[in-house]
């Protein structure tokens, strides 16, 4: 990574302090340039996870613990209720908690982003000539694929209980880019709170109530016709409805509507909206 030699401005005769030097231009950087600096710093936060193994832990755990949760404590009855049994509720809840690792994810890139700055790793990076998106789109790849690792043991742990593929592989990639897609773009919710809040914890408070309504209350766990008119009504303009949705459509080969290009709207909108006011904030944190 290129570096800046600061060299410290004459003071004039007059004794009055020296003119604020301007570290970098950040608008001076290409596209060529940016690519390598994203590549620095993602290989700079792969080598966090290999000096602290125990960050990957809710990584490698929870698709476990999820699975063997909701179909041994709830398959029996969901499962019965839809016209079936545990099988049945597997095949149903394996596409949507896919929907769910994005977000389980995410909160951690909050929390990470907030720990560098209390650290003054981020400031670090601010006074050194690379984009200031660069450092949020290394830490969004790392995290891309933290989330893949989440997602292949799952889909490892549905196949080894008898999770049955009505689709084609094909669908399967296609729900596996689309979970991925739609979690890149919640990541950068979880930045700007990780940037808006003053601890980590209180990023994680903030994610647990904007996590929990969102998934409880969506298609992931449970079909909405059971839920009451005012829940089916917010579980249709759920998001991680039409995600959970367009997996299982993709997956199962069951019809997909409109699922999927609802799924990547919601994905370009939130990506548009926030992406440019978290780099923003980080620009600006002091």
């Amino acid at each position: 990574m290129s570096t800046t030699t600061l060299t410290p401005a004459p003071t004039g005769t007059t004794g009055g302090p020296a003119p604020a030097t301007k570290l970098h231009d950040e608008g001076g950087i290409g596209l060529r340039n940016n690519l390598r600096h994203i590549g620095a710093l993602v290989r700079r936060n792969l080598l966090q996870i290999k000096k602290d193994p125990e960050s990957m832990f809710d990584a490698l755990l929870m698709p476990v613990i999820f699975v063997l949760l909701f179909v041994y404590v709830f398959g029996g009855s969901v499962g019965g209720s839809m016209g079936g049994g545990r099988q049945e509720y597997l095949n149903y809840l394996i596409p949507g908690l896919m929907a769910m690792m994005g977000m389980n994810i995410a909160m951690a890139v909050g929390s990470g982003v907030n720990d560098d700055f209390r650290k003054g790793v981020m400031d670090r990076f601010r006074t050194m000539p690379i984009a200031r998106s660069s450092v949020l789109i290394a830490k969004i790849v790392v995290e891309l694929g933290r989330m893949m690792v989440a997602t292949f043991i799952l889909l490892g742990m549905g196949f080894a209980l008898g999770l049955e593929l009505h689709g084609s592989v094909l669908g399967l990639i296609g729900a596996i880019a689309l979970s991925a897609a739609f979690g890149a773009a919640i990541m950068w919710i979880f930045i700007l709170l990780g940037l808006a809040m003053k601890t980590p914890q209180a990023v994680q408070g903030m994610g647990m109530l904007v996590m929990m309504p969102l998934q409880f209350g969506s298609s992931i766990f449970a079909p909405p016709t059971t839920m009451p008119g005012w829940l089916q009504s917010f579980t249709d303009y759920n998001p991680l409805s039409n995600l959970a949705d367009a997996a299982r459509g993709l997956m199962m080969g069951t019809p997909l509507g409109h699922s999927v290009w609802l799924t990547l709207g919601w994905a370009a909108v939130i990506t548009a909206a926030v992406a440019p006011l978290a780099v923003s904030k980080f620009r600006k944190k002091s």
